[in-house]
């Protein structure tokens, strides 16, 4: 398990207590416990007793005769206490009335701060039922009726503890639904910017000035009236961030008034069954991206039903090989989200496999690249696909050599650390000297990442970036057949496509409703890209065994650089294939990134409301990690797109030796 994680070996505490005031062991015959705990100790014949964390402050207390902590939330656990009934009874009644103190601080607390019409009590624990159980307690103690008075008092601590959580949580679903409307309203305005800026949905009318006046005096008011309302109950300063922010958000989604009119009229001609098909489809594809940070395996099944994507829009007719390719290719990828996360159980003869099949690949790129019109320009562009050719053979030997030298105790030889060290380099500058011919450069581009991908691989995710890059460049192909099929734009001939150049296209095409589905490859190659070979438990982990090609020395910064680094570069690789796609199709980036962001804030508000605040530290930090980083993946994708466009566009050129002649 990971650090923190809610596995019972990671939970469960052993807990001894022996001396003055302590029941002897009980024995029976049987019990039942998940654990094979007692079997393991030889203690099946004696009564165990489990309590909470919190519980053993209490029996503390009890034994040595001190009162309760003061914040105590434990239940004092009788059944280890060697005493009388009535001591039993009059100390678990302090008990109850030392947590029941602690709720009505909470609960007058949180009355001072609200209003007194909007302030909905704990029903369960009015005052006259506080009363009312103090009340019935001391009579049955007086009455010699422990029993009773015990199992009285053990249901007021619970609802004590349950009135505590409810006034602890108490604005939780206010600030919810704050926070939801904020969102809400972000993601319809740039849904409508999308609409008014790259299509021809809608007529650009502008709402006329008296109107706008209005709007911006009515939103002023509801602003005023919000603050003036926190203000009065004390909140706090966030208060005003999470209920403010939703009013000039919907400001500006009211401003386009017009533009929404243009849209639900655009919608209302559309065929019902359509509309509600393609939402239904919308709906899917999120909650699959959701799932998927949960259960790795969804991944697959959004996998398969990409494998029958051209099937499904006929764009088999007009690519038969593109099609089948793309399948083979879409299902070989969903195995690995099947697959265990990469664990520490090296298997290098399949990283040197995987080596060894790039470099099969390479050779058969080369022949048919020299075979194709579009040949190498020069000897230096030939010279450079031999040197990353040479680079992934070092890469697979220094793989078998570094982990047989340490198998054997001999440590990790210089010479392969000083090697995997330049590669890594290397990997960064050798696609900018590569031609900016599309498939060239991207071929170019992975080559030089899987040599240091490999150096960075212990077993079968070696051949996670090989499968990917297949996919893309099927992607690349397949994304041309569907926008002559859609008759968007004409056909480019990708063979002699140039990146170079294609930064000169002005002309963008306006937005087709094909471009979502794009948009959503993107955000799923991209998730896929994360979750494809591990999760965020395993990023946690800190394998070092990934590491040992470079060092074997701890050194937790620069290891963590080095798994960022294996983290990021299937990343690239998918950003590099959408850069292309762009280009290709003729689309605006921007475009395509907003779609990208209506897609992730969807995702983000999905994520919000599955933030825990109880479990293992595992899982309240996994809850965490999701939310934020859906929050950030706009940010991240943007960067990864300056990066891809860095990657694919430039290009180093060497002066060259001018020959002179007689």
């Amino acid at each position: 398990g990971s650090h923190g994680a809610g596995h019972l070996s990671e939970t469960l505490t052993p807990l001894v207590v022996w001396g003055a005031g302590v029941n002897y062991p009980q024995k029976v015959t049987s019990q039942f416990f998940e654990d094979s705990f007692l079997k393991e100790w030889k203690l099946e014949n004696l009564k165990r007793l489990d309590v909470n964390q919190a519980d053993i402050a209490p029996l503390m207390a009890s034994l040595i005769g001190v009162p309760f902590p003061l914040n105590s939330v434990g239940t004092l656990p009788l059944e280890y206490l060697n005493n009388s009934a009535h001591f039993k009874a009059e100390s678990i009644f302090t008990n109850a009335v030392q947590i029941l103190e602690q709720f009505k601080v909470k609960m007058y607390q949180k009355k001072e701060t609200t209003l007194s019409f909007l302030f909905t009590p704990f029903k369960p624990l009015s005052d006259s039922e506080q009363i009312n159980f103090l009340k019935k307690a001391r009579l049955y103690i007086q009455q010699q009726k422990y029993d009773e008075a015990v199992s009285l008092c053990k249901t007021l601590i619970n609802l004590a503890l349950e009135g505590l959580s409810y006034y602890h949580t108490y604005d939780r679903l206010f600030l919810g639904l704050s926070i939801a409307m904020g969102f809400a309203g972000w993601t319809t305005y740039v849904i409508l910017m999308i609409i008014k800026t790259y299509t021809d949905l809608t007529k650009t009318v502008r709402i006329n000035n008296k109107e706008s006046t209005v709007l911006f005096y009515g939103f002023t008011f509801v602003g005023m009236l919000i603050a003036f309302f926190l203000l009065i109950q004390t909140c706090p300063w966030t208060y005003y961030v999470y209920c403010l922010l939703p009013v000039p958000v919907w400001y500006a989604v009211v401003k386009e008034l017009p533009i929404i009119q243009d849209l639900a009229a655009n919608l209302l001609s559309l065929h019902v069954g359509q509309s509600i098909g393609f939402l239904l489809v919308c709906t899917l594809g999120i909650e699959i991206l959701v799932f998927s940070f949960f259960y790795r395996s969804t991944l697959t099944v959004g996998l398969l039903v990409f494998a029958g994507w051209p099937v499904i829009t006929q764009l088999w007719i007009q690519a038969k090989t593109t099609a089948l390719v793309w399948t083979l290719l879409c299902m070989l990828l969903a195995v690995f989200p099947l697959m265990p996360v990469v664990g520490r159980e090296p298997n290098i003869p399949l990283v040197i496999a995987t080596g060894l099949l790039t470099l099969f690949i390479s050779c058969f790129a080369l022949t048919s690249v020299c075979k194709s019109e579009n040949k190498f320009r020069n000897n230096e562009d030939l010279k450079l696909h031999f040197c990353q050719m040479l680079s992934i053979a070092l890469s697979t030997y220094i793989v078998s050599s570094t982990h047989y030298s340490l198998k054997n105790k001999q440590g990790l030889p210089v010479l392969n650390q000083m090697i995997s060290w330049m590669t890594l380099v290397s990997s960064l500058v050798l696609p900018l000297l590569s031609p900016t011919f599309l498939f060239q450069r991207l071929f170019s581009i992975l080559l030089s990442l899987m040599s240091t991908y490999l150096l960075l691989s212990t077993g079968y995710e070696a051949l996670f970036p090989l499968v990917l890059s297949g996919l893309m460049f099927m992607w690349i192909n397949m994304e041309q057949e569907a926008v002559q099929h859609y008759g968007l734009s004409l056909k480019t001939k990708l063979a002699g496509f140039n990146f170079a150049y294609a930064t000169d296209i002005t002309q963008f095409r306006q937005l087709h409703l094909d471009d979502i589905r794009r948009s959503f490859f993107f955000v799923f190659f991209i998730v896929t890209a994360f979750f494809g070979t591990g999760n965020i438990a395993s990023v946690n982990s800190f394998d070092p065994t990934s590491v040992y090609c470079f060092l074997t020395v701890f050194s937790p910064y620069m290891m963590g650089g080095l798994l960022v680094l294996k983290v990021v570069i299937p990343f690239v690789l998918v950003s590099c294939a959408f850069e292309a796609i762009q280009v290709t199709t003729q689309l605006s980036s921007k475009s395509l990134f907003l779609i990208v962001l209506v897609i992730s804030d969807i995702m983000a508000l999905h994520f919000f409301f599955l933030v825990k605040d109880y479990g293992s530290w595992l899982d309240i930090g996994t809850s965490i990690s999701h939310y934020v980083l859906v929050m950030s993946l706009t940010i991240f994708m943007m960067l990864m797109n300056g990066m891809a466009q860095l990657l694919t566009t430039q290009r180093l050129e060497f002066p060259r030796r001018i020959k002179h002649h007689s």
